[in-house]
């Protein structure tokens, strides 16, 4: 009952099979950054108009 454990990979990539997942690691990588990147963008556009909202009836309320 003796579990044998290898830290080697089932199978060996080539170097052209590695080249090829680490570029398209790399491009994954870069994809989330530009829609995190984004996200935020919009997140702050919509606090910032939120807040002029808020401001602009907090001014009309202090007038009445």
């Amino acid at each position: 009952m003796t579990d044998t454990f290898s830290a080697r990979p089932a199978r060996v990539l080539t170097s052209e099979q590695r080249a090829a997942r680490n570029a398209e690691r790399r491009a994954d990588a870069e994809q989330a950054m530009r829609d995190h990147e984004a996200a935020q963008k919009a997140f702050y556009e919509n606090r910032e108009r939120l807040r002029a909202e808020r401001l602009a009836r907090e001014a009309r309320e202090s007038d009445d």
